[in-house]
């Protein structure tokens, strides 16, 4: 293991430094745009802009790290990174920042694809799971720390833009210095979505909802707490006590989906789900302590719900169709992403920014209700033919998904087959 583990050292740690301008960035353009009076509509552009070009990048940076090289690709798209980062903190204009934002989203699938296939030239059967699990550790801990330097500055400022390019910009240095070996090529995973319906439709319409409420809250999420009167350093926490909160119910949600009809866990989760975004709705909590641990209940079994569709999706399916199959899920995921912000904003400007939780409600009741029928019309697959569950969250990109220890097994390397090295 730790042969496997340390030639990547310097990767996971620039790793550490891309999420954390992620986390940073992500969370600091809502929360400016606040302060500058920036309408709900156009705030929730931003993660619409994000995600509608983190798509386009899945689909279409393989084709550029194969013309130009993945050392140069990768420092072309950290370098965009950072250039994305000071030009929002120079140029504070939200037609601006929803335009830049779309680069932001695609050099970020790059980069994250880049790291993921050096990863997967690294990884051996025996020690992807490993790997795999240490690397979405790293990524979550990247995005909290960047969402948790918020509360020790003054947004008002540039001082967060120049860090967050800062941070992008030490990304590059592990990776540029490091000796290892040349990342095999990208993969390039094709969208079907006819057959993904036809392997499991509550894993299709899950995905795609799970996203839409997601993609709605991750973007709106900042907006909603700065209006409803939240600090700054509050404001932090909450978005923090989301994501702490989902990667702690993972592992006894998916125990237990490894142990009964995965579809009456979806049902439970979304439905828990839907009544804390209804009671957040309805009820309007104005206290920190209250709507940090309702927005904790919400984030802890929202959050739960996209790895446990995809593992009912694979139940279905074969080992070799793992990736062909949770990889278009994780694209149709994105589309949700698309979709979530860009009617949260314009609600949340009607009903007021309680509204966010009107449109998360929505969603998992949805997911609730499809669950429940498609378990009457379909059987279950037995528990000892399942799939284990696995503890993913939602991954990244579709070159993660090599990683996954439900993956079909790695080719052997040959010992006598010589090592492509970066210059």
């Amino acid at each position: 293991m730790r042969k496997n583990l340390l030639p990547v050292a310097s990767l996971l740690l620039g790793t550490l430094f891309l999420f954390l301008g992620n986390g940073l960035h992500s969370l600091l353009l809502p929360v400016r745009g606040t302060t500058e009076g920036y309408s709900t509509t156009l705030l929730g552009l931003l993660g619409t802009s994000w995600a509608s070009g983190f798509v386009l990048g899945c689909l279409l940076a393989p084709t550029i790290v194969k013309r130009a090289g993945h050392v140069r690709a990768f420092s072309c798209f950290a370098s965009i990174l950072a250039i994305i980062a000071l030009l929002t903190g120079i140029l504070v204009d939200p037609i601006w920042w929803v335009a830049l934002r779309a680069f932001t989203g695609f050099s970020t699938a790059g980069t994250s694809m880049i790291i993921e296939s050096w990863l997967n030239e690294r990884a051996t059967n025996e020690s992807r799971g490993a790997i795999f699990s240490l690397y979405i550790a790293i990524t979550l801990m990247g995005v909290v720390g960047g969402q948790l330097m918020i509360p020790f500055g003054d947004t008002s400022t540039t001082l967060f833009f120049m860090c967050a390019g800062i941070v992008y910009c030490l990304a590059m240095l592990p990776t540029l210095l490091s000796t290892a070996a040349l990342p095999q090529p990208l993969k390039q995973v094709s969208l079907d979505l006819p057959a993904l319906y036809r392997n499991s439709p509550i894993s299709f319409l899950g995905i795609l909802l799970i996203g839409i409420a997601n993609g709605a809250y991750g973007t709106l999420g900042a907006v909603f707490g700065r209006q409803v009167g939240l600090t700054d350093s509050d404001v932090a926490l909450m978005m923090s006590t989301t994501i702490f909160a989902g990667a702690v119910m993972q592992f006894p949600a998916g125990r237990l989906s490894d142990m009964i009809d995965r579809r009456y866990v979806l049902a439970a989760l979304a439905a828990v789900a839907a009544i804390a975004g209804a009671l957040i709705f309805l009820v309007e909590p104005t206290g920190v302590v209250l709507l940090i641990a309702l927005v904790g209940v919400y984030g802890a079994t929202a959050n739960a719900l996209y790895p446990i569709a995809v593992s009912h999706a694979n139940d279905f399916a074969t080992p070799e169709d793992f990736v062909k199959i949770s990889g278009g899920l994780l694209l149709l995921y994105g589309i949700g992403t698309i979709i979530g912000p860009t009617i949260g904003g314009p609600i949340m400007t009607v009903t007021g920014p309680y509204g966010l939780f009107m449109i998360t409600a929505c969603a998992h009741v949805l997911i609730t209700a499809y669950a429940i029928f498609r378990s009457r019309m379909r059987a279950a697959v037995p528990a000892s033919e399942r799939d284990a569950y696995s503890t993913s969250g939602t991954l990244t990109t579709p070159e993660s998904l090599q990683l996954s220890p439900r993956a079909a097994p790695l080719e052997e390397k040959s010992d006598d087959e010589p090592e492509r090295r970066f210059a």
